[in-house]
């Protein structure tokens, strides 16, 4: 090739590249400066200590237990075994996370897991301060007078009584196993100085025997829940009365201890509830209804309104961060047994 011709080849590159580079600078008006994207605006996130109206969430999407602000619906604190002092081996005892109990003044969080774990949390620090493996799907926890812990496990059908040892991780010490079917739930009523827990169809009051080593239930009475439905799932207080929200299959009631008689929640959302929750004045009554197999991305209240919503969640039960009259006392401490 002469280099007249292998020149012209050149230039027509050349003309080429600017032109489509011309091209290209036309589209979407060439004139104009570019304009940078405007961030998005930081989340702000208040302390939990400053949150006017929180929820304590067991979720199982991430394994955790979340707390929300219901005034910015942000989740403003977490809590996974994977990010605490929960050691290695133990982590899978806190998948899918199933009660998220507050405790001590709402200082400290109350969990278990179906994976068979229970865990005692510092909201301040998030430390673990006590956890073990009770095993048979647990459901729920209680704290008992003495600090000691029992929990409720569905599939092994049992209450477990815990003598606890803030120093050992995890709690390989004294168990106490008492038979219970379909055990899902456990509350201690302060003023009665009984445990309450259902077994399917009925609700049972245990008395505790204050030895804080060797920690024991004795069955004292045995209740009736109406029905149709059976297989009771969530147990827990009404704030400011002396009355108990139940559910089952098929109903949610209130329980009055006084007259030791059932009533029906005025809600529609009656079937499969995983919990209830109430507060104070302005604090609506909360219920979980699964959207889809057990777990939801929604808490509602009795008018099925819409209290907090986040796409992707599976939250399987949530409480209100208030406290609890009904099961401890003022200025609820944290307690060792010695």
């Amino acid at each position: 090739m002469n280099l007249r011709k292998k020149m012209s080849i050149t230039t027509f590159y050349s003309f080429l590249k600017i032109a489509l580079l011309a091209t290209a600078c036309s589209k979407g008006n060439s004139n104009a400066p570019a304009v940078p994207e405007k961030p998005e605006p930081p989340v702000e996130l208040i302390e939990v200590e400053d949150c006017q109206r929180c929820l304590v969430l067991a979720e199982q999407s991430k394994n955790r237990i979340a707390i929300v602000d219901i005034n910015t619906a942000n989740i403003i604190w977490e809590w996974t075994a994977v990010e605490s002092n929960v050691l290695t081996p133990h982590i899978a005892w806190f998948n899918l996370p199933d009660e998220a109990k507050p405790v001590y003044g709402g200082r400290y969080i109350l969990m278990t897991a179906s994976g068979g774990g229970v865990a005692l949390i510092r909201i301040k620090d998030k430390k673990t301060l006590f956890y073990a493996n009770v095993g048979g799907n647990p459901h729920s926890a209680e704290i008992l007078p003495d600090g000691n812990i029992v929990t409720s496990s569905s599939t092994g059908n049992r209450l477990t009584l815990l003598h606890v040892d803030t120093l050992a991780y995890p709690n390989e010490g004294f168990k106490r196993v008492i038979a219970i079917d379909d055990g899902h739930n456990v509350v201690w009523d302060n003023t009665r100085k009984v445990l309450w827990a259902t077994s399917n169809t009925v609700l049972k009051a245990f008395a505790y025997n204050n030895n804080c080593q060797s920690p024991d239930l004795s069955e004292v009475e045995t209740i009736n829940i109406p029905g149709p439905g059976t297989n009771a799932h969530d147990l827990f207080p009404v704030y400011g009365e002396d009355a108990m929200f139940v559910s089952t299959t098929t109903n949610v009631y209130k329980f009055n201890l006084v007259t030791q008689t059932f009533s029906m929640l005025d809600t529609e959302l009656q079937y499969a509830i995983k919990s209830i929750s109430s507060g104070p004045d302005g604090f609506p009554v909360i219920l979980i209804q699964p959207k889809r197999e057990w777990y939801t991305d929604e808490v509602k209240d009795t008018d099925g309104r819409s209290i907090f919503q986040q796409n992707d969640l599976r939250i399987y039960k949530a409480r209100w961060l208030v406290d609890n009259a009904f099961s401890y006392p003022q200025n609820h401490a944290m307690r060792q047994c010695e």
